[in-house]
């Protein structure tokens, strides 16, 4: 009978986030071209790199998306072509092909051709919730293609059009046939006149966002094709369905840790036309990884939905850890920080006007969004926890002993503040620091051991670079307590150097240096300590990241001489072009030294190569995916050996020129 109750509630649900199945040229509206979008691309799709480029597969898959979560499309088919084209189809309404009053042309012209146009504005909108651009993805992505072609499947006619040299019309709407199913078929070709970098797409980006969908839209069916290669027993075919939805999700992130129970806590409800949705599960880890999305855009700056979230997780586990005296009466609060440790989740809602802080919509801004998920989130969570006592009695244990944990990372810094304090020096005896005091001017190099910290000591410019040789590796943060990190020599020196704190205390405007940057071995070893360094900066100063302020050093792989004549080379192309370059006979007479360490170079061959800012090379580390991160760092510095031979495996073959 309950199974048969929820059901029926669920069928009410879904029913009533229907939008009206009247879907015509009537609900198309004109807000009022596309060269504008060609002059500034950067604006509608934040840059025409490989992100860029990807955004609009994005921008149309959001299009079929909104068919799903207005109720009339349950299967969406991505494929990428050969010749890197990209076809979108889905089983929804089908655009409406009628006149629109407004232009005189067809609304299916009028959606590609017209910012602004669409049908999800207003009271007489297509639609409830919608993501993407908001009226301009299917003209935005029409604005930056060497040409697209949509065909419409929708009462009984199959309608097409074609637009070509960004987004002009070639042949208008025209019925081709009759047909007895509805929906949208979109096919692209990327200009390359705009995205300059590559139009070449990757099936695995492709495949990890559509994946994200899948599971932030349960039920929906996604297949995805790459038909690319010449030999078709190498198509990839992949499909993506999940009826448990976000509560999925939160499994398959938490799948390369150990969950402190089966049970995925899950909520949904609807208030105010807003619908809520969410699930989390506690894990043996010490990171929280909560993800945020509203109408199915990732809200990566978080905002109020995980405001309200934050508020009801810490308000109830506090009110259940003193009820039931896993907390004294009178002791401390816990803390948002101490709740969240090792906490997946997921946060979802649909919202009909959604009001986001800034063009690249990372932050939802709607007031009302707080207290909504944060009425509706505390009810579930409060009854799910009085419901299972046992699974309960695990979480307050986890929680308090992040408490403890807290407790003691606080007073071991409270501890180095005060050593420092009575230091006459209180910066790492080891750091050589530069004599400017202007954050932005100055240059924190990590170096590798004291043999290169030596000759980075001497070659450097002494006004604003900074030198910290490292003695050996570094602990992994990933598997260690806060407490026990603190405590590492090498982690405390760092933290004094950089000036900026440490994990919820940091404070990425007080730090000492705006260039972090990682010198390290072109070998095994130094891609080691260059990721033990990358885990503590995302684990305990992920702003540093965020806001572009790491780098890593790239030292020349080879010198080639000739004479008194040097030439550095950064990898084995470099060396082949400037053989090809010299020809055969000086190429014969060449002497290549290929550099195992940093301390193998002199302190003027370091400072050309490596330091000098008018000829060095260096990578800034940036953060596109945060989740992708979490889960990179997860599989390959976390306690489970299977995840990090499967990454292995699966990413052998790239390797080049390893060191053994």
């Amino acid at each position: 009978m309950p199974e048969e109750f929820e059901k029926e509630t669920q069928n009410l649900i879904a029913d009533e986030d229907k939008a009206t199945s009247e879907y015509t040229e009537k609900n198309i509206q004109v807000l009022e071209g596309l060269e504008a979008v060609r002059k500034r691309p950067g604006m509608y799709i934040g840059t025409t790199s490989s992100g860029g480029l990807h955004h609009c597969v994005w921008e149309i898959v959001d299009n079929a998306i909104d068919e799903a979560l207005a109720g009339y499309c349950d299967t969406i088919h991505v494929t990428v072509n050969k010749g890197n084209t990209i076809t979108v189809k889905d089983n929804g309404r089908g655009i409406p092909v009628g006149i629109v009053e407004k232009t005189g042309i067809s609304a299916l012209e009028t959606v590609y051709t017209k910012l602004h146009a669409g049908g999800k504005f207003g009271e007489g909108g297509g639609y409830k919730v919608a993501g993407g651009l908001h009226g301009v993805g299917a003209s935005v992505v029409n604005a930056l293609s060497e040409w697209l072609t949509v065909e419409v499947h929708k009462d009984g006619g199959i309608y097409t059009i074609r637009f070509e040299k960004g987004g002009h019309t070639v042949q208008p709407c025209t019925r081709i046939g009759n047909c007895s199913d509805s929906g949208t078929i979109v096919v692209f070709k990327p200009d390359p006149l705009i995205f300059k970098e590559t139009t070449v797409f990757d099936f695995g980006v492709i495949r990890d966002h559509l994946r994200q969908m899948a599971f932030l839209n349960k039920g929906v069916k996604i297949i995805i094709n790459d038909e690319r290669s010449d030999n078709q027993e190498e198509w990839i075919h992949e499909t993506y369905c999940y009826e448990g939805g976000v509560k999925e999700y939160v499994k398959y992130l938490n799948r390369n840790r150990v969950p402190m129970s089966e049970d995925v806590i899950y909520c949904e409800g609807k208030e105010d036309d807003v619908k809520v949705e969410i699930a989390m599960q506690y894990n043996d880890s010490y990171a929280p990884n909560i993800y945020s999305f509203c109408n199915n855009i990732n809200t990566g700056d978080g905002g109020t939905h995980e405001e309200g979230f934050r508020l009801a997780l810490t308000r109830v586990i506090n009110a259940y850890a003193k009820a039931n005296k896993f907390v004294k009466e009178n002791d401390d609060s816990l803390t948002q920080d101490d709740v969240r440790e090792g906490l997946t989740a997921i946060i979802s809602i649909k919202h009909p006007d959604p009001q986001y802080e800034g063009q690249t919509k990372g932050r939802l801004g709607n007031f009302e969004v707080r207290k909504i998920v944060s009425n509706i989130f505390g009810a579930s969570l409060e009854r799910f926890l009085n419901e299972n006592p046992k699974i309960a009695k695990l979480i307050m244990e986890k929680v308090v002993l992040a408490a403890n944990a807290r407790l003691a990372a606080k007073a071991a810094r409270e501890n180095t503040r005060r050593k420092t304090a009575l230091d006459i020096n209180s910066l790492p005896g080891k750091l050589a620091d530069c004599a400017s005091k202007e954050a932005e001017r100055c240059e924190l190099y990590i170096v590798e051991g004291d043999s290169a910290g030596g000759s980075a000591k001497q070659g450097r410019d002494r006004e604003t670079q900074a030198i910290l040789p490292l003695r050996g590796k570094i602990l992994n943060v990933e598997k260690v307590l806060p407490k026990r990190a603190l405590q590492n020599a090498e982690i405390g020196n760092l933290i004094i150097a950089i000036g900026g704190g440490f994990g919820s205390d940091f404070d990425v405007s007080k730090i000492r240096y705006h260039k972090i940057v990682i010198m390290t071995d072109a070998d095994v070893d130094g891609s080691h300590i260059r990721i033990l360094l990358l885990t503590f900066f995302y684990r305990y100063m992920k702003p540093l990241i965020e806001q572009g302020y790491v780098y890593i050093a790239q030292p020349p792989l080879y010198k080639a001489s000739r004479g008194n004549k040097d030439y550095y080379c950064y990898n084995d192309e470099q060396l082949n072009v400037l053989k090809k370059k010299l020809g055969p006979e000086i190429s014969k007479r060449l002497s290549i030294q290929r550099y195992k360490g940093l301390g193998e170079m002199d302190y003027t061959q370091l400072w050309e190569t490596t330091m000098d800012p008018k000829n060095r090379k260096m990578i800034r580390v940036s953060m596109e995916d945060a989740m992708e991160a979490d889960q990179i760092f997860d599989e390959l510095m976390g306690d489970r050996v299977e995840p990090r031979k499967e990454f292995i495996k699966e990413n052998a073959k790239f390797v080049e020129n390893i060191d053994i």
